[in-house]
């Protein structure tokens, strides 16, 4: 008896919040006597196969009534104006309203930042919200993402919605160096993390956090001032400090007239002299930077500018110096080289 009192408390339940299970319950119930209400009607056609039935079931619920099967029997008739056809009805209208709100909950929650992309890799992860500035950036980011690569996700504390819908996809958190937010934010198999948060302490523990939770992720944290940014470098090598280079931009448009330009025009993507990185996957030998140079120009049209060789990034390379598996090259272009198109083993076989 108790058993019997708890399954009641528990289908009432579920009927009143209409859940899924209690509508699957309710479907298959009204089949099950529709068909035997049939067959006791005398309706051989309609509930004498079931592939049949099925499909006059599914005709009559969805309003569709294409005609070719319908009852005969004066009972049958009567079974179908006043159970069949208003239970299928309503059945079907309750089981679209719910798909239909299920839909619009998975919607706004996104909007809402309530989502989760734990699954999604191979994406940017931006920390942190400037209306103005992570504005721009995030619209560089889409302007630079490939056709194939995942939608960057933003998490944020300073905002209720997504602010770019179109573009990115939104977490919502109370603090950005929440491991939980950061993990639904698919932290974990992002391609690299960019931390900016509201004052230096902010991104500092943000960008801990983000570099423990992605062990394997590039993490690029923005400072305001450069002895914090220089303490984090201590702190986590593999975590690129930035500071703003402003004032290094201004001395040196004033010395050497057009090097803002020649700045802008590298970091810029919307541009076609812009500057790239690669990581040199495993190769069977090692490459000498001249070899490079001129092969890299001849076979791709791209500019080779420097080399990074145990995170020691070296921008005016010797000729003999050799590149090996895990270096980084960087090179000024008007597109991205992916590892896998570039022809190392001509550059290889160019080597003396």
């Amino acid at each position: 008896m108790p058993l019997l009192v708890s399954f009641m408390r528990r289908f009432y339940v579920a009927l009143a919040e209409l859940t899924w299970s209690a509508i699957l319950v309710i479907v298959v119930a009204h089949m099950v006597l529709s068909w035997v209400i049939f067959r006791l009607a005398g309706e051989s056609t309609l509930a004498g196969d079931a592939v049949d039935f099925v499909y006059y079931y599914v005709v009559t619920a969805t309003t569709v009534g294409y005609g070719d099967l319908s009852p005969v029997t004066a009972s049958g008739k009567i079974a179908a104006s006043f159970l069949v056809i208003p239970g299928a009805i309503a059945i079907f209208t309750a089981t679209l309203g719910k798909l239909l709100t299920a839909v619009g909950t998975f919607w706004r929650r996104r909007m809402k930042g309530l989502g989760s992309f734990e699954e999604r890799s191979g994406h940017v992860v931006v920390v942190g919200w400037h209306d103005g500035s992570t504005r721009q950036l995030l619209a560089m980011l889409a302007a630079e993402r490939a056709s194939n690569e995942p939608a960057v996700v933003l998490i944020a504390k300073a905002i209720d919605s997504n602010p770019a819908a179109g573009d990115v996809d939104f977490v919502r958190t109370d603090r950005l160096a929440d491991p939980e937010a950061l993990e639904r934010g698919g932290a974990r198999g992002a391609r690299s993390i960019i931390v900016q948060g509201e004052n230096d302490d902010e991104t500092f523990a943000a960008s801990l956090i983000a570099a423990a939770i992605a062990e394997t992720t590039h993490v690029v944290a923005y400072f305001q001032f450069e002895r914090t940014a220089a303490i984090l470098r201590r702190q986590n090598p593999r975590i690129e400090a930035v500071t703003s280079l402003s004032s290094e931009l201004l001395v040196r448009a004033a010395r050497d007239p057009g090097s803002s330009e020649v700045a802008t025009l590298l970091l810029s993507a919307a541009s076609s002299d812009t500057a790239y990185s690669v990581r040199v996957p495993d190769i069977a030998a090692t490459i000498r930077y001249g070899a490079a140079l001129t092969g890299l120009k001849r076979l791709h049209k791209v500019t080779l500018v420097g080399l990074a060789k145990s995170g020691q990034v070296d921008l005016n390379c010797d000729e003999d110096d050799e590149i090996s598996a895990g270096d980084v090259l960087y090179y000024i272009s008007d597109h991205r080289l992916e590892p896998r198109s570039v022809a190392w083993d001509a550059l290889q076989g160019t080597t003396a």
